[in-house]
């Protein structure tokens, strides 16, 4: 670990890299157990797989953004820790895996030496801030969102406010009404607006997909840009103190919200901005560095086959409000692409466009700033690197998670049906390469990273049981979601369960249909006209399990037996005292606190002592064998069970003491008092732990 100590510049960086070594080596020892230990892991982008030892690593690539000596960073990485395969996510993220647990703290430290982070890419936390690929060469943007995107990214990051909630927490810019940032479906959706000449946004609130998809309430239809950090900060609290903590399936902010009520919850985050250090943050766009497209003499190149190259003019290309500028759409098959590729395309976008590169929510790669000369020669590079594949963006262009490939949930192949629907699209219906109007979604289970519930046509992996007990893979087939623009969408319905090997043949009759009686219209306008039963009467016989063949007990991408194997975990091996580990917990949250108190940072100081007050009142509660749901939960019931009563006596309510966190800005004064709190809070609490150990003794 020495060398972590001497490389890394930043003492934030080094000190994360530091802790996570040092828990690998506490977990391999028995000392922390698994579920505290999955959930540090997961804050810093390590991710359990399906298959047993190895690890997935998430990297956290905010509004899809990389730098060409990023992408050549992040290739060294793969091939040195993992095998070379580079997989593109639905949140701009790149995900590596096979990657030995041990070896994780040495991969951190490589890609720190550029600027890229695993920090908060997976977990409880606030993961990647995704945003519009188009941002900044967008035609119809009233301005750029990146750098409120930026902003929102380095504000939260490491913020104690956000890390360890009941559940995950999504953030999307968009650039224009299109909402191609897809702010319907997030915790907080933010399109960019003008208004009487300021900047500003309208601001979506507690959207979602998964098994029960919601749809976002409006918080704001306008917010000027310097408050979008303070109303943030405000909905992470409200949401850290009430967020469902036992029940995972009703922990996302969707939940709380449908709870309480937009018009309750918005007076929570009023009443919030009294606690908050800031309440205007001004985001200085202008400072935000902006990648510029190099001179360059243009190549004399030669087609020998021009109509390919118009064809791919027409499909993947994207024209830029910067005059003489396009960008090209590279479709990544399934989002994945290999550290060859990778070291090329960092090369060629360095020396020949701005050196930068956006990756999208479609899995797939934006090149900005290409000189409208240089597209015959870009056409004759990326053909060499296989990148000129037709049908960016367009309804060949499939969404698909790992699936059962990697992911611990995968119930069914995502990837194999993809690929499977793309050749039928391509063989039979060549004219959807130029459809944007049809998007096609696929996930291996209900969790919808592959955002399946929000597609015109959707597949989800299942499985399917036959009369006489025998499972198949299967896809549940839904039909009518899409994007309506400027935060509305609409989500998928569930029409049918087919066997997966009758995916393809579902996929026809709803395209065939779609061709014969559309008459032009949207997909989604066509499904919301003729309705559910009519897509479910000509689809249902697919659903019949009594007639199914050997090869339906197959799925796509493999050639053995379908099985289906759910969740398959790790196991930590040995028996933990939970109670001690959350003193350990509270201890180290004091000493955070104390080092924010140092450095100045008042506001992470309170959080910190907030924080360890919350979680030395759960341990007393666990050791009671007293369960509850939320952070607010936690302190009613202290004080019910132990203030109230006098086993502890606090010379007040433990709701006063802690919820001074509501009514006091963090200046410095009132950090210092808070953290003694906790301090005394913390002893007072492991008093009345020890009497009654040595009671029952």
């Amino acid at each position: 670990m020495q060398s972590f100590r001497t490389e890394i510049e930043n003492p934030v960086v080094e000190r994360d890299i530091i802790e996570l070594a040092n828990k690998i080596e506490f977990f391999h020892n028995g000392k922390i157990d698994e579920e505290k230990f999955r959930s540090l892991r997961l804050a810093r982008g390590v991710y359990g797989q399906r298959q047993q030892g190895v690890q997935m690593i998430r990297i956290k690539l905010p509004y899809g953004k990389v730098l060409s000596k990023q992408l050549r960073r992040i290739a060294d990485v793969s091939d040195d820790y993992s095998r070379g395969r580079l997989h593109i996510t639905t949140r701009q993220d790149i995900q590596i895996h096979y990657v030995d647990l041990d070896r994780t703290p040495e991969l951190w430290a490589e890609l720190e030496r550029d600027d890229v982070t695993l920090r908060e890419a997976c977990g409880n936390t606030v993961r990647n801030v995704t945003a519009s690929e188009t941002a900044g060469i967008d035609v119809d943007e009233p301005f750029n969102v990146s750098p409120y995107a930026d902003a929102v990214f380095k504000f939260f990051l490491r913020n104690p406010i956000c890390q360890e909630m009941g559940r995950k927490f999504k953030v999307s810019f968009s650039s224009s009404d299109a909402d191609t940032g897809l702010s319907y479906m997030h915790d907080l959706g933010f399109i960019a607006k003008i208004q009487n000449g300021t900047r500003g946004f309208k601001v979506m609130l507690g959207g979602g997909l998964g098994s029960q998809p919601r749809h976002a309430d409006v918080l704001y239809e306008f917010l000027p840009s310097d408050k979008i950090i303070p109303v943030m900060e405000g909905v992470l609290r409200i949401f850290d103190r009430h967020g469902e903590r036992k029940s995972r399936a009703k922990a996302r902010m969707k939940f709380l919200l449908k709870d309480i009520g937009l018009e309750a919850f918005k007076q929570l985050v009023d009443e919030e901005q009294a606690a908050i250090k800031y309440r205007s943050v001004p985001i200085d766009a202008d400072s935000y560095p902006i990648s510029v497209p190099v001179q360059v003499t243009i190549p004399d190149v030669e087609l020998t086959d021009v109509e390919p190259f118009n064809k791919w003019k027409e499909t993947n290309i994207i024209p830029q409000k910067q005059e003489g500028y396009v960008a090209i759409g590279i479709k990544v098959l399934l989002g994945d692409f290999y550290t060859d590729k990778a070291r090329l395309l960092a090369d060629l976008v360095e020396t020949y466009a701005a050196g930068e590169i956006r990756l999208t929510l479609r899995q797939n790669i934006l090149i900005p700033f290409v000189k409208e000369e240089l597209l015959p020669f870009f056409y004759q590079e990326l053909s060499k690197l296989g990148f000129t594949e037709l049908g960016y963006n367009k309804a060949v262009d499939i969404t698909a998670c790992p699936g059962t490939d990697t992911c611990n949930l995968g119930i069914a192949s995502s990837t194999g049906i993809a690929e499977e629907l793309e050749r039928v699209i391509k063989a039979e219906y060549p004219q959807y390469l130029d459809n944007e109007d049809l998007v096609i979604k696929i996930s291996g289970c209900m969790n919808a990273c592959g955002q399946h519930t929000m597609a015109n046509i959707g597949f989800q992996g299942m499985s399917i049981r036959t009369p006489d007990k025998l499972v198949a893979p299967a896809l549940q087939v839904l039909l009518g979601g899409g994007n309506k623009g400027n935060g509305s969408g609409v989500f998928a319905d569930k029409v049918v369960k087919v066997p997966s090997r009758r995916g393809p043949e579902a996929l026809r009759r709803i395209l065939n249909d779609y061709e014969v009686n559309a008459n032009g219209k949207p997909f989604v306008d066509y499904y919301l006209e003729q309705g559910q039963k009519y897509f479910y009467d000509f689809l249902t016989d697919l659903s019949d399990v009594s007639n199914l063949t050997q090869e339906d007990f197959i799925d796509w991408g493999t050639n053995e037996k379908y099985v289906k194997a759910i969740g398959i975990g790790e196991c930590a091996g040995v028996v933990i005292d939970l109670v001690s580990t959350l003193f350990l917990e509270s201890e180290e949250k004091i000493e955070l606190a104390e080092q924010s108190f140092e450095d100045k940072v008042y506001s992470s100081a309170v959080y910190h002592a907030y924080s360890s007050m919350v979680n030395s009142a759960k341990a007393i509660l666990i050791s009671e064998d007293i369960s509850v749901n939320t952070q607010a939960g936690i302190i009613s019931q202290f004080d019910a069970e132990f203030v109230e009563t006098n086993r502890v006596r606090l010379g007040g309510t433990f709701s006063e003491l802690i919820y001074q966190i509501k009514n006091n800005a963090p200046t410095k004064e009132f950090a210092e008092n808070y953290i003694k709190s906790a301090k005394v809070f913390l002893s007072n609490v492991k008093t009345y732990r020890a009497e009654t150990q040595k009671v029952a003794s």
